[in-house]
């Protein structure tokens, strides 16, 4: 039999009990300094935060123009290349506008063409009219001659009175002749004007009737490239809600293209954290879906101009009385490194967790210089313009005769230059100069 353990005394109890407190005492010590060393040293610097969900770009598709869908190229979770047919409408309509238009502008440009043909003969018909006026003139004078040679032998009784009055009358019938060639000089001067005011500063491409009816083939055409619909950009699709044979309107959202190459986090902070954040600190983020195991790296490049409340659809009014303390938040915005995200994809609105260190503060909280280039841009609408134009010169050389064929150029209308979008523009054929009218003297003669 083995023996028993004696009792421990009081005294033996106590500095057991003392002993054990003193070393939980002691641990609790050593975690509370290494937690505040450790807080001095980083935690003090980060702002975390688990109210952040990843954004980007979310491009609707809407049609410019009204019809009946007859295809569908792209369905959800499809991924499309910038340029490729998402929806195509029915181009009847439109083809038709065209070729109304197309008819109008060639009809034009030989309306045209008949009023710069009027200025040639209607200054071959000043010249006429000044021919005439000369001879009526020159026939005046020899009239006008004779009178004053035959007013001294009427007084010697050398010539009759009867040749006399004859000669009389001869004269009054030329200054007749050469008042009437005067006002036929006037009327085909005026007539020569009031036409070169249709045509004077201008050539036939350029003219604004033909202009005016070069605008409406544009348009038209824009019309029928506009029946298809294509992406604007590299992108995934979603939330497609168009079928093929509805009828939609200008405007109508069909789908959704979402750009997954170019996301964002928007992180929501508590108003109390702000005094620390600056424009330029890094952060650490995490994803939900992917956990701890994929951290990404980001930069800070902005914070909110307001917090989400005041921008909400239905704000709180807090002058009714009935008011309660609510912590705001307000957004921040991270930029994420495009490496990271290539091999860890995301998408719009995941969660994130973010730690922004804030231990560098020599950045701005509030964004202080303009933007120099766009958020976004394509260019795939740019082929459409520079098409329209060769389509409007075609038309214009087709109907400007032999002389117009061989050389034709087509001033387009002047268009505000936008990032990543250049219109196509054409050299303008010489103006022609206004015909310009005879000048003739109109002189009277007096007896």
């Amino acid at each position: 039999m083995t023996a028993k353990s004696e009792p421990l005394t009081a005294n033996e109890s106590n500095t057991a009990r003392r002993r054990g407190l003193t070393l939980i005492a002691a641990a609790v010590a050593l975690v509370a300094i290494g937690w505040g060393g450790w807080h001095w040293a980083n935690g003090r610097h980060v702002e975390t935060t688990d109210n952040a969900y990843v954004a980007g770009n979310v491009v609707q598709i809407t049609p410019q123009i009204g019809g009946t869908v007859v295809s569908i190229g792209a369905d959800d979770t499809d991924f499309v290349k910038a340029g490729q047919l998402l929806v195509k409408l029915d181009p009847a309509d439109a083809r038709v506008a065209l070729e109304q238009a197309e008819a109008q502008l060639a009809q034009t440009v030989r309306e045209v063409r008949t009023l710069y043909a009027n200025n040639s003969t209607l200054k071959a018909q000043v010249s006429l009219r000044s021919a005439d006026l000369a001879r009526a003139q020159a026939d005046a004078a020899r009239a006008q001659d004779d009178v004053n040679r035959r007013t001294p032998l009427m007084a010697s009784g050398a010539v009759g009175k009867e040749e006399f009055q004859h000669s009389t009358a001869q004269l009054a019938a030329a200054k007749s002749t050469v008042a009437a060639a005067q006002s036929a000089v006037l009327a085909a001067q005026e007539q020569l004007a009031a036409s070169q005011t249709q045509t004077e500063g201008t050539s036939i491409e350029q003219h604004p009737n033909v202009q005016r009816a070069s605008a409406r083939v544009r348009e038209a055409y824009l019309a029928v490239q506009r029946a298809q619909l294509v992406a604007p950009l590299d992108g995934h699709v979603a939330k497609r809600g168009v079928q093929v044979g509805q009828r939609v309107q200008a405007g109508a959202p069909l789908m959704t293209l979402v750009p997954l190459n170019d996301l964002w986090v928007d992180a929501n902070f508590k108003e109390s954290q702000l005094k620390t954040l600056r424009i330029g600190q890094t952060a650490e983020l995490e994803a939900d879906v992917y956990g701890t195991k994929v951290v990404y790296h980001g930069t800070v490049t902005g914070l909110g101009a307001g917090t989400g409340a005041a921008f909400a659809l239905l704000p709180a009014q807090n002058a009714t009385g009935n008011w309660i303390k609510v912590v705001q938040r307000v957004p921040v915005r991270i930029a994420l490194d495009p490496k990271e995200v290539a091999e860890h994809p995301l998408r719009v609105g995941l969660s994130m967790e973010v730690k922004v260190d804030t231990a560098d503060q020599s950045g701005k909280t509030l964004a202080d210089t303009q933007r120099t280039t766009p958020v976004a841009a394509t260019a795939v609408f740019d082929e459409q313009f520079k098409a329209a134009d060769d389509e409007v010169a075609h038309i214009i050389a087709a109907n400007l005769g032999r002389s117009g064929r061989s050389a034709v150029a087509v001033a387009s209308p002047k268009v505000s230059s936008q990032p990543a979008v250049q219109a196509q523009k054409h050299a303008s054929a010489p103006v022609q100069p206004a015909v310009q009218a005879p000048v003739v003297q109109l002189s009277l003669i007096h007896i």
